[in-house]
């Protein structure tokens, strides 16, 4: 980790970098400065193992001694500005609030944002990285931290002119939050209605995403296929993106879950599911022979590796990559089916698992849900008040009707 170098604002710091041929740090980086003070010469310097990051620190000294930050940090990634300015940001709150406001800038706002540039933070993205934060389940108070160390940040970025505005005042998602509590009340609601709806999806999705800026007019089928096996499998559009081929079964058709593809500083990023456990997605008929050929068009030994689900250049796929790539809105939107999100795959394929006959306690595992009265709501409600009324005689017997069979006498009060 290299050296904080603290120089008095307003100097004027000279530095440049020296290659060291024989160094296991060969990358030199020196900067000097007169001190105002004692007018004393004062020099300092780290090594690096590659010369960008040795001009990084040279810039980041001189930077400290402008007394300021300068226009091209705006230019930066929303995480390297916090992490800049973070001290500053967060003055005045004290330590039993600066605590969760660091786990929700960490936990949500890095994960999902963190990688956008400063000056391309808007009030758009922001309001999507909220209601994707709902939407997951994220409690209030941790949604609330997040957006409050968000709004701090974007403050310092306009206290600095390096953003006209603060983009990150979200107004009404208290009111958002209760709209989508609402709505998972009921995911059966947001389901595709059967096979063949999803089969007219996946296609008008290929047919649009013909690229409209470049003289390429062909479509892709590889959107129309992640959409099937997320449909099919129940899972985020994140979680076929991190598929490799070692991880599917091809002899009890399962796949084995255990990455997903998310935003993160720098781009998509795999890591670990949601819930950190790994778990096993039955792969239904319809879906093999899709499966398979993807699998043979890795080649006749393939590393076992490699990503079963790609973009159209071999890239990771996310849920923002999809909706543009394929017009997600303008497609939906004339299938009828205005209110589908890509979410709403994930609601479909359990809907129609729990319509199967899965048995719930087997439907929670497919899913990774922590709570089995969420796996509960995708039951038909049908079936959801026989069980009820069933848990409901059972509870009667037990305070109605004396017990079945030999019991243990009870013990005589002692005298």
């Amino acid at each position: 980790m290299a050296e904080q170098i603290d120089v008095p604002i307003g100097v004027e710091v000279s530095g440049y970098v020296e290659y060291r041929e024989s160094r296991r740090k060969p990358y030199r980086a020196r900067v000097r400065w007169t001190d105002p003070m004692t007018h004393e010469r004062m020099r300092a310097s780290e090594s690096f193992d590659e010369e960008e990051p040795a001009n990084d620190w040279i810039k980041e000294i001189q930077r400290k001694a402008e007394g300021g930050v300068s226009p091209s940090t705006a230019k930066t990634k929303l995480v390297d500005y916090g992490r800049l300015v973070w001290k500053l940001a967060m003055r005045g709150l004290e330590d039993k609030t600066m605590d969760p406001y660091s786990a929700g800038w960490r936990k949500l706002v890095v994960p999902s944002i963190g990688h956008i540039e400063l000056r391309q933070l808007s009030h758009g993205i922001v309001d999507r990285a909220v209601h994707s934060w709902i939407a997951d389940g994220v409690g209030k108070s941790s949604v609330k931290n997040a957006i409050a160390a968000l709004v701090r940040v974007s403050e310092q970025a306009v206290r600095d002119g390096l953003i006209d505005s603060n983009p990150s005042r979200v107004v009404g998602w208290q009111r958002q939050y209760k709209e989508i509590e609402a709505e998972l009340q009921n995911p059966r609601s947001l389901a595709l209605p059967d096979f063949a709806t999803l089969q007219r999806l996946a296609d008008g999705l290929v047919a649009a995403s013909a690229d409209d800026r470049t003289k390429d007019k062909r479509t892709y089928p590889g959107w129309g296929e992640i959409v099937m096996f997320a449909a099919c499998t129940a899972t985020r559009i994140g979680e076929v993106s991190g598929v490799r081929i070692k991880d599917i079964d091809t002899e009890h058709w399962i796949w084995k879950l255990v990455r997903q593809t998310t935003p993160g500083p720098g781009g998509l990023q795999d890591k670990n599911p949601k819930n950190k456990r790994a778990r096993d997605i039955p792969i239904m008929p319809e879906i093999r022979p899709m499966v398979l050929r993807r699998i043979t068009e890795a080649g006749p030994n393939p590393d076992p590796m490699t990503r079963l689900f790609t973009g159209p250049r071999g890239g990771r796929v996310s849920t923002a990559v999809l909706r543009d790539a394929t017009h997600w809105d303008e497609v939906v939107s004339a299938l009828g089916l205005e209110h589908l999100r890509r979410h709403d795959l994930r609601h479909t394929g359990l809907t129609w698992m729990a319509d199967a006959g899965v048995p719930v306690h087997v439907l929670r595992v497919i899913a990774g849900h922590g709570s089995l009265s969420t796996t509960q709501r995708y039951l038909h409600p049908d079936r959801k008040r026989i069980q009820d009324a069933g848990t409901s005689l059972n509870d009667f017997l037990k305070t109605q009707w004396p017990p079945i069979g030999p019991q243990e006498p009870e013990e005589e009060p002692e005298a």
